[in-house]
């Protein structure tokens, strides 16, 4: 367990170790996770504020490929520590978080005062219907995304629409693609130089729209003040719903969406600490793990390997006095 845990040893090397087959180590690794760390009711005290988003377990063309993650913030939002792996359950829909929701005890679910997301309507109604008095935050990586996709979708557009083909190495649009993608106060004096000689055009008057009002939403969100940063991002959500030229057919569907999310949108401005960005990280470590066993073909095996290895435990066990007493509750042999 501490070589897995802890050292973070795929089962090939604890097996090499231990001089056994990889069935051998691997049963008994996942066996004794169960007992010590999984079928700990424990694990689940104290949470106030979670996280929720998908996971691609693996890349076939057969079978259901996501995973539901949730992810414990409330050591991110009350600054004691950093967020953990909570739990993580096969499929990707409305019916699968609602019904994890449920399967929680009462008092649990009364004690969730945040829940983080990204746009997928279907965690936010789940959460509406479960968890009825917390506070749901659309997280700022997947509302800047939002804004970036449809800053690439109209430069795509206008590039087809100015020279008939997809962008080309000399095209100026698709020359400046990751420079637009840059927050305004971080461009170098040669980058706003491009910027400025790519807007001088007025063939680009729509990709100068779009752009102008993506910088606004990082802005926002850049922001130290909560109640300025809370401001503009209210006062895009109005430009993009009331005053949008004719012909900005990206910006009004990134209009409709922020509209219909407004409120989780700028509740990440009264609920600090509560953005999804920590949940992204623990979805990177759960790629790595999948890349270091070579995949994995057995969905009930990654949820345990998951919950292990990645970050769902390492907090606890790295205290030796919590190590010691999981050690003791071992039986004798």
């Amino acid at each position: 367990m501490r070589a897995l845990v802890i050292d973070h040893d795929n089962a090939s090397v604890i097996a090499a170790k231990l001089a056994v087959s990889w069935h051998t180590a691997n049963s008994a690794v996942l066996a004794e996770g169960q007992r010590l760390l999984i079928n700990d009711p424990t694990r689940f005290d104290g949470v106030s504020v979670i996280g929720v988003d998908e996971h691609v377990w693996r890349h076939t063309r057969r079978g259901d490929k996501y995973v539901t993650v949730i992810i414990d913030l409330t050591p991110i939002s009350e600054g004691t520590g950093s967020a953990r792996l909570l739990d993580m359950v096969a499929g990707r829909s409305k019916q699968v978080f609602k019904q994890w929701l449920k399967d929680r005890p009462k008092d649990w679910r009364e004690g969730i005062d945040v829940v983080a997301m990204d746009g997928f309507s279907g965690f936010k109604t789940a959460s509406a219907e479960q968890l009825p008095d917390a506070v749901e935050v659309m997280d700022p990586f997947h509302v800047v995304k939002l804004a970036g996709d449809a800053l690439d979708e109209v430069r795509r557009r206008v590039q087809q629409e100015t020279t008939g083909h997809r962008g080309r190495a000399k095209d100026p649009l698709y020359r400046a693609r990751r420079t637009l993608h840059t927050g305004s106060s971080l461009l170098t004096t040669k980058q706003q130089e491009r910027i400025a000689n790519l807007f001088a055009d007025p063939n680009f008057t729509k990709v100068e729209a779009t752009w102008a009002l993506y910088q606004d939403i990082v802005s926002g969100y850049r922001t130290a003040d909560r109640k300025e940063g809370k401001r503009l991002l209210q006062t895009v959500i109005d430009a993009l719903t009331t005053s949008l030229p004719t012909g900005l057919v990206e910006l009004k569907r990134l209009g409709r969406t922020l509209k219909r999310r407004a409120t989780d949108v700028v509740a990440l401005f009264t609920r600090p600490g509560t953005s999804n960005g920590p949940t992204e990280a623990i979805n990177g470590r759960l790629e790595h793990l999948r890349g270091s066993a070579l995949g994995f073909r057995n969905i009930t095996h990654y949820i345990a390997r998951s919950l292990l290895e990645p970050g769902g435990f390492r907090p606890v066990l790295h205290s030796q006095s919590r190590w010691t007493t999981l050690e003791s509750r071992k039986p004798s042999r």
